[in-house]
Formats: C-alpha cells, sequence, structure tokens
C-alpha cells in the first residue's frame, strides 16, 4: 500500500541559492488517494518577507515574528515525511527549498521527487497554462483556503493528483497509477505519453 508526502512550500522569493527562505510548509500524507496524516507550521528562518510577497500569499512578517523557529519546523518536517516519496506542484521549486532548509540544519534528504505541473503538462496539454488555481479551474476541482498558503495548496495538488491519476487510469485501462507512473511521465516527451500509457496497459 504506496503512500506518498504531497509537499508545499511558502517563501520569502523564487531561489534558495539567492538567499530565500522558506517562511511556511505544509505536507499531506496521502494512502490510496485518502489523506491519512497532516502537517503544517509556519517558519522563522529570520528572513524578511518582501512587500509584494506579503500580498501575494498574506504571510506577514509580524506572523513569522511569533512563528517557531526554521531548524525545529524543518526536524519536525523531515520526520514526518521520512522516507516517503514525495509529490509537489512545481517540484524543482519544492525540492529546492527542501534541501536547502534541510542543509540548515545538518541533515540530507533521500526523497525522490514527482512533478503534478509536468506530468498535467504531459495529460492536459489543451490547459491555458499549468499554473495549479488554472488547472483547479479547468478540471473543477475543489479548493480550500487562500491560494499561496501552503495548506490550501497542497490540498488542491492532492486533488490535481487524483483527477491525473483517474484519468490516466481511465484513459489507458490501467488498474493503478503510482508515484513511479507519474515520475516516469514527468521525463516523457508529450508525443511519447500514449506508446507509454499503452505499453503498460499491454503488460495487465
Amino acid at each position: 500500500m504506496e503512500t506518498i508526502a504531497i509537499l508545499d512550500f511558502e517563501t520569502t522569493g523564487l531561489s534558495p541559492t539567492s538567499g530565500d527562505r522558506a517562511t511556511e510548509i505544509a505536507v499531506l500524507l496521502v494512502r490510496n488517494g485518502q489523506i491519512v496524516d497532516r502537517f503544517q507550521s509556519l517558519m522563522n528562518a529570520g528572513k524578511h518577507i518582501p512587500a509584494d510577497v506579503v500580498r501575494l500569499t498574506g504571510i506577514t512578517n509580524e506572523m513569522i515574528s511569533s512563528a517557531p523557529r526554521a531548524s525545529k519546523v524543518m526536524r519536525e518536517a523531515a520526520m514526518f515525511v521520512g522516507k516517503h516519496s514525495v509529490i509537489a506542484h512545481n517540484a524543482s521549486f519544492d525540492r529546492r527549498f527542501w534541501k536547502a532548509e534541510l542543509e540548515h540544519v545538518g541533515s540530507a534528504t533521500e526523497q525522490r521527487f514527482a512533478c503534478t505541473m509536468l506530468a498535467a503538462r504531459r495529460i492536459y496539454p489543451h490547459a491555458p497554462n499549468h499554473k495549479l488555481p488554472t488547472l483547479a479551474d479547468m478540471l473543477k476541482l475543489p479548493k480550500g483556503g487562500r491560494a499561496h498558503r501552503a495548506m490550501a495548496d497542497a490540498e488542491m495538488a492532492n486533488h490535481l493528483l487524483s483527477r491525473l491519476q483517474r484519468d490516466i487510469a481511465c484513459d489507458y485501462n490501467l488498474r493503478r497509477v503510482n508515484f513511479d507512473l507519474i515520475a516516469q511521465l514527468q521525463i516523457t516527451t508529450r508525443a511519447q505519453v500514449p506508446a507509454l500509457l499503452q505499453s503498460l496497459a499491454a503488460r495487465i
């Protein structure tokens, strides 16, 4: 029975190599399409949040000033995720911050990451774009709290993952669409996707 972690960060900017830090993290543990546990916390990394990012996320410097230290939050998050594989929307972004924040506390990461944005580009090429809110609107997925807050975005990514799994399974007569298949999709060209999925269906 596969359990995956669905991860989302909010941050002070786009790149940890430029000194940006995480301000919030949310993780869902999902087993057979059901959320079995949640982790969420603001985190204080001692980094000022620019005004444009405050407007985007609603996370203020005052909120961060009373939040737990980033080192504490990341140690707890790492224990929560354990060795589970991770899925995120625009996973290269979240993976960079996951790795960088863990490096700040002297912890290595061994997680495999897969990306719902890259998978959606292969399965929904007709979408206006492949941002998470756009896909949620197009596919009429449930929306929770404010966009650009970590838990709301993690929940939306989970709904997108479930829809991707359902559509792939139905369209290609596959019984199971697991993490490995999503990871394989993201490195397959769009033109090669039908052949890949048809070959997997033929093995059943």
